[in-house]
């Protein structure tokens, strides 16, 4: 006996656990069978190998056994029921796909290989191999056949949680999310329809001519968002760097460089709160392009996300929680000020009502800056009415230091913020190409800093420079894929749809 088997010596799980390692070495010691399997070529999906199921070949197999054309097929997965009943054994096996129920007879494997099903275990993974048929009740079923019918892949020594019930506690499904995911069918599916989602967006830029890019992660300056980065050392240079708040000023020298349509989907990294709708560490679609202009992005975007629903969910009309989301073309446009005015029952311009609101929302206004001011109270009443699918355009310039303004109102940028059920999830930009107003800009936008942030935000000149080079007029957009995910598969928390989301350590109060 190696150490590793020992059994505990203490109740409850670590007993089951004794009782799992003790069947773990009458594998190896009685059949001299690997309980860590090997490697199996030709498995198919359990969803796959239900559907190759033949009724009138298992009817014509059960009227005549010496004629058995049956399709054969080779599974594997992790037992979640498993039965003994004599002679035969019952065992439903998941996988990614679905569930699955086998059969293993002991007249149809062997005395050996049905000795090793009779010690399986939930939660232990399997690989069988037979023809498809039926039980009694109709259920479809893989009957195990002859020797290497049967085989152990994993032995598994944890139980597995509430015997396959699913986890309840959200906290432990959070942070055993491998255990999450084997336990729960609708968890695994989320995960899958998120990576469909990222490829069906991949697939959509590329067939509209975008190239996808990667820009770095570690920045020597926390440029292209207003927000409190992450900092790390570089050891070897001796310089501090910020892991990325966003990646948009590398995207538009990429631009500068000749490449007309660029996207990236990475990380970005925000060292701020966590709330339902708030992961710092988060998952975004950048993209610029080149000739074009916050018009044309929004409709890429809609039709992006509307080719999203129709496609992966099969419906424009789409439930997130209570309500019905309906992502039919085209969505709604409106502007920042008109929004405010209709809500408020005043123009935004009225600063003393905007005060007296502010007052009454407990925002402090003292000596801030009106737009600001003006935004704070707007994200406040405004967004809570923004249900269904929304383009609000044309914001407040001084909000936007990387945006063009328009030509006509100096005072308002080409901007749109895109939300649905009282979410930002998109932000788009007729992007700024003239260095000398963007150098302005920035020296604005640092100017206003409060010390705190001064000690990691600085001029990127570098970007003026490249400004100075010459970037082509642009529409720039960015997407949270996150939050669309959650949109897409009706989750109201960010962590339902990440599948290792921060938490707090378990020894820290």
């Amino acid at each position: 006996m190696t150490d590793h088997d020992t059994p505990p010596t203490t109740t409850g799980g670590q007993d089951q656990q004794a009782d799992r390692r003790a069947k773990r070495r009458k594998l190896a010691d009685e059949f001299g069978i690997d309980p860590y399997g090997r490697r199996v070529d030709g498995l198919i999906p359990l969803a796959e190998a239900r559907g190759r199921y033949d009724a009138e070949a298992d009817a014509a197999a059960k009227e005549n056994p010496e004629n058995d054309e049956r399709p054969v097929v080779k599974v594997a997965g992790r037992i979640r029921l498993h039965r003994v009943m004599g002679n035969l054994i019952f065992a439903t096996l998941r996988d990614f796909s679905d569930d699955l129920q086998v059969a293993i007879s002991k007249k149809a494997v062997g005395p050996d290989r049905f000795k090793q099903a009779k010690l399986a275990d939930l939660g232990d993974i399997v690989v069988v191999e037979g023809p498809l048929g039926t039980t009694k009740t109709g259920e479809v079923t893989v009957w195990a056949g002859g020797e290497d019918g049967y085989a152990l892949a994993c032995k598994s020594l944890a139980p597995p949680p509430a015997k396959w019930e699913g986890l309840t506690d959200k906290e432990l499904r959070y942070r055993k999310r491998y255990v999450d995911l084997s336990a729960n069918a609708d968890v695994m599916a989320t995960m899958l329809r998120r990576s469909y989602i990222l490829k069906a967006i991949r697939d959509h830029l590329t067939e509209r001519d975008f190239v996808e890019v990667e820009t770095p992660m570690m920045q020597p300056i926390a440029g292209g968002a207003a927000a409190r980065p992450f900092v790390t050392h570089h050891n070897a240079l001796d310089i501090d760097l910020f892991l990325r708040i966003a990646p948009e000023l590398y995207l538009k020298r990429l631009l500068v460089g000749g490449m007309p349509r660029v996207f990236e989907i990475n990380r970005n990294f925000r060292n701020e709160g966590l709330s339902p709708r708030h992961n710092p560490e988060f998952t975004m679609l950048e993209l610029y392009q080149a000739f074009g202009d916050y018009n044309a992005m929004m409709e890429l975007t809609e039709t992006l996300i509307h080719q999203l629903a129709v496609d992966l969910c099969g419906s424009a009309k789409l439930p997130y929680g209570e309500i019905e989301i309906d992502y039919s073309l085209p969505f709604k446009r409106a502007k920042y000020h008109d929004l405010f005015e209709q809500i408020n029952q005043f123009p935004a311009d009225d600063h003393d009502k905007l005060a007296a609101l502010a007052t009454t929302l407990q925002i402090e206004h003292a000596g801030k800056d009106r737009d600001l001011l003006l935004n704070e109270v707007w994200e406040e009443t405004v967004e809570p009415h923004l249900v269904q699918p929304t383009f609000v355009i044309d914001y407040p310039a001084s909000l936007c230091p990387l945006t063009r303004r328009k030509a006509d109102r100096p005072d308002i940028a080409e901007r749109f913020e895109l939300f649905i059920a009282n979410m930002e999830l998109a932000n788009a930009y007729t992007e700024l190409n003239d260095p000398d107003v963007q150098e302005a800009n920035f020296k604005t936008q640092l100017a206003g800093e409060t010390d705190e942030d001064a000690s990691f935000r600085s001029m990127d000149t570098d970007f003026v420079e490249a400004l100075q080079v010459g970037m082509p007029p642009a529409g720039g957009l960015g997407v949270g894929i996150d939050r669309l995910v959650m949109l897409l598969c009706n989750h109201q928390s960010i962590r339902d749809v990440i599948l290792f989301p921060l938490m707090k350590p378990t020894d820290k109060p």
